[in-house]
């Protein structure tokens, strides 16, 4: 039987009548299954033929029953970006519906690689996430070498052995570039995420594509930190040329740039569109609400836990498909101003 044959938990559980959280508590003898439903679910596995993997069949010998985050990113920044909580809320969320916990480590990116092997050598964590992907992620080798089950958010452009949340940046960004064009903008200019992150790459990439795509000529690009600080300063550099219109790479320098362009006199939506990225709770509160790209972290916090503990479990998992972006229209964007 090839491994694309090998009956999964999911086939277990559809057999069984029950939840896949319910299988793997049966499978592993863990407390809160009723015999009856136990004996169920065993019969159903029988009958399938289901058998762990040897990886899962290792990991049962001794679980923790903790999966890992490790998130090389300086303190501060995490508490200011709005993305990290609900990700990780949406994590939680499907942990404590399976009766896991999570590991979280905050290190500089020089020690997140011990970070990794702290997790693993010390037998922490089941598994782990992996965000912020890098360009040429060396982390991808790293896990394999480790033997730790994984799941990244977004497909890395490395091989990969680990399903994947198909989380897609490029059509928000183009979203937000057709939609200055359409309103008459012809010099866009991008506020982008460090260039060694996969998605601040990629959603370069794609303002730049959509760019081309529209006719339009190529805009300046200032690359920042997705901090506040580092939208405020490169907004700072751009209103020093001729452009009518800046896309942000998230929300919170978008907003900071937006404030940085009404305290030096520029009129938001009459002489500059601002747009943002991720369509947080404060885009719709500030004034001008902020045009922006809406995606949903907590729902692939709960996708990538919902993977990673059926891959855990020894179930074959594949790339997990999440809704794509959509661009939300407010006031933050207009017509450019007569030439």
């Amino acid at each position: 039987m090839t491994r694309a044959d090998r009956p999964t938990i999911r086939d277990v559980a559809r057999a069984a009548g029950v939840s896949k959280g319910t299988v793997s508590f049966a499978l592993n003898g863990r407390p809160g299954v009723s015999e009856d439903t136990r004996e169920r679910i065993l019969a159903a596995a029988r009958d399938l033929g289901w058998t762990p993997s040897t990886k899962a069949r290792a990991l049962s010998v001794s679980r923790s029953f903790a999966v890992g985050l490790v998130l090389a990113r300086e303190p501060e920044l995490l508490g200011a970006d709005p993305f990290f909580p609900s990700f990780i809320a949406g994590v939680e969320r499907t942990l404590s519906d399976r009766g896991q916990a999570l590991v979280l480590q905050v290190v500089p990116e020089s020690e997140e690689e011990a970070g990794y092997r702290r997790l693993a050598g010390a037998g922490r964590v089941d598994g782990v996430f992996l965000l912020d992907l890098r360009v040429d992620d060396p982390r991808m080798a790293l896990l394999e070498e480790l033997g730790m089950p994984a799941v990244s958010i977004a497909r890395p452009d490395v091989p990969s052995g680990f399903p994947a949340v198909l989380v897609d940046d490029r059509p928000g960004i183009a979203a937000a570039v057709e939609h200055l064009a359409g309103l008459g903008h012809r010099r866009i200019a991008h506020v982008a995420g460090p260039a060694h992150f996969l998605h601040g790459s990629r959603r370069r990439r794609a303002f730049e594509d959509a760019l081309a795509e529209a006719g339009l000529p190529a805009g300046p690009v200032v690359e920042a930190d997705f901090s506040a600080a580092g939208g405020a300063a490169a907004t700072r550099r751009l209103l020093d040329s001729d452009v009518t219109a800046i896309v942000y790479s998230n929300d919170l320098m978008a907003i900071a740039g937006l404030s940085v362009a009404v305290e030096c006199g520029r009129a938001v939506p009459a002489e500059l569109s601002v747009t943002g990225f991720d369509n947080t709770d404060l885009a719709g509160y500030v004034s001008p609400a902020l045009t922006s790209v809406r995606t949903d972290p907590y729902l692939w916090g709960r996708k990538a836990a919902e993977a990673l503990l059926d891959l855990i479990d020894g179930g074959t998992v594949d790339d997990v498909p999440v809704p794509a972006a959509q661009l939300v229209i407010r006031a933050s964007t207009a017509p450019p101003p007569p030439q």
